[in-house]
């Protein structure tokens, strides 16, 4: 019998730049929450950007989660499929994590090794000028609703997700990172920069 085709489930984003964490938290939620047959691979690629060609040009069906600065109401969820992907993620360089993978995107089509159907689940971001912050509430509010589209789709590739143990939230990266962690961690904005490293903008320290 046939092995089942590779699926890339992927988060890219910054967890340090508010809103841009989305794809980045919507991999972690998914991982803790389900579990899935070898074929598919849940990975947190941050900013990785070319560093992912490897990946992309290993698998049949690539999903990705990300903020995209579409020009709608903050929150907003869209889905985007096959060669709209990457018009899409190039539209506006919100930061150099989007321009990267659409370079990989680019890349893999170009060595003739592209997944044969991409996916994007986006959100319209709120903040991304907030060096240290988190997810702002109408981004937060969609990343559950983000996760059902994806598992919706993985259903439809044939995928069967079981639901993971309460005993068993295995973590995608070091748990300091972690939502719950990183939120009590943080310092607040009347105790720390949240526009970059003062150290680097002229400012006391």
């Amino acid at each position: 019998m046939n092995a089942p085709a590779p699926i890339l489930v992927l988060g890219i984003g910054n967890l340090l730049w508010a809103d841009e964490g989305f794809g980045v938290r919507c991999v972690e939620a998914l991982a803790a929450q389900w579990t899935f047959p070898e074929h598919v691979q849940v990975v947190d690629g941050g900013t990785q950007g070319l560093y992912l060609l490897p990946q992309v040009e290993a698998t049949s069906r690539l999903l990705v989660f990300d903020a995209i600065d579409w020009g709608l109401p903050a929150g907003t969820l869209q889905v985007i499929e096959g060669e709209d992907v990457p018009r899409f993620m190039g539209a506006k360089k919100m930061s150099l994590h989007q321009t990267g993978f659409q370079e990989v995107i680019a890349c893999a089509d170009l060595r003739g090794k592209c997944p044969q159907e991409l996916v994007l689940i986006g959100v319209q971001p709120v903040e991304l000028e907030d060096f240290g912050g988190s997810l702002r509430e109408p981004v937060r509010a969609q990343v559950q609703p983000a996760l059902e589209l994806a598992l919706a789709r993985l259903r439809a590739w044939g995928v069967v997700p079981q639901p993971r143990a309460a005993d068993d939230r295995t973590g995608l990266f070091d748990q300091s990172l972690a939502l719950d962690a990183y939120e009590t961690g943080r310092p607040s904005e009347a105790e720390a920069c949240r526009v970059g490293d003062v150290r680097f903008l002229g400012g006391e320290g």
